[in-house]
């Protein structure tokens, strides 16, 4: 049975940090690539970070560069998402995804863990 469960989230001042969880099972993790993806109040989803099966490359949105940072463990099957720096504008539900592109693309996504930046 695949599981892919975010946790971490939760209320934090502007400038504050939070480290974002995403445990994953049922699937060969370290074959997927692993993003984080969010979604604010009335707007669309938006891609965050991604990190690479393979290498272990990542690639961030413009608006995190320099305060998140993703990482993975494929030992614990996990990837995590380290924000510091935190704004107002972080407030979202955040996502995790894994992917697989093959002959045939998987993907699976988690229920979301929910960030609020407030004071």
């Amino acid at each position: 049975q695949v599981q892919v469960v975010e946790s971490g989230g939760g209320l934090v001042q502007p400038g504050g940090s939070l480290k974002l969880s995403c445990a994953a099972s049922g699937f060969p993790f370290r074959n997927y690539a692993m993003s984080w993806y969010r979604q604010a109040p009335g707007k669309e989803r938006e891609l965050v970070a991604t990190i690479t099966s393979a290498a272990g490359s990542t690639d961030y949105v413009d608006s995190v560069k320099g305060r998140f940072t993703i990482s993975r463990d494929n030992a614990k099957n996990t990837v995590y998402l380290q924000m510091n720096s935190l704004k107002p504008e972080d407030t979202a539900v955040y996502y995790c995804k894994a992917a697989y592109a093959g002959l045939r693309d998987i993907v699976y996504w988690g229920k979301g863990t929910l960030v609020t930046v407030s004071s």
